[in-house]
């Protein structure tokens, strides 16, 4: 683990805060990164994670999730999109994997479904995690983020129209 920005930090309490509300009086229960994964004999800290299985194994890890979130860093980018991708995808309960810029308004999902095919959403956008049947708006993932994309949208909206709002 190293260490994480303030963007980092709110954009990961915010996505596991969304999934943590609404799946509230379900089987599923959203994890955060102090909680630890464990892929074979590999232990990793997913930023978020949902696991939707009964995975009551060990107090101090899960092993199958069914959404793994990482938001990416200068630092972090390359292992998340490669090696730990190809590691997560390799979980038999994985349905979706997603990757999201800290420092632009990007977010990449992976979805099994789709055969790994990746689709990218931006500010503006609506994601709706199948495995999970809920819908977030990119939005509300950046909310509190300052990067430049969300500076940017943040003030074109201010200055539309109120009847564009």
């Amino acid at each position: 683990m190293t260490e994480a920005s303030a963007n980092h930090n709110k954009i990961a309490l915010n996505i596991a805060g969304d999934f943590n509300s609404r799946l509230k009086g379900t089987n599923c229960q959203a994890f955060m990164a102090d909680m630890k994964l464990k892929v074979a004999d590999n232990f990793f800290y997913p930023d978020a994670m949902v696991v939707c299985t009964e995975d009551n194994e060990n107090d101090y890890y899960r092993t199958a999730p069914t959404i793994i979130v990482e938001v990416l860093s200068k630092s972090t980018r390359k292992f998340d999109k490669t090696r730990k991708r190809l590691c997560y995808q390799a979980i038999p309960s994985l349905e979706e994997y997603v990757l999201i810029e800290q420092d632009k308004a990007e977010i990449e999902v992976f979805c099994r479904r789709q055969h790994w095919q990746s689709a990218y959403y931006y500010l503006g956008d609506h994601i709706t995690f199948e495995s999970l049947g809920i819908t977030l708006a990119v939005d509300d993932i950046y909310a509190q983020v300052n990067n430049e994309d969300v500076i940017s949208y943040t003030q074109q909206i201010m200055l539309s129209p109120p009847a564009h709002r």
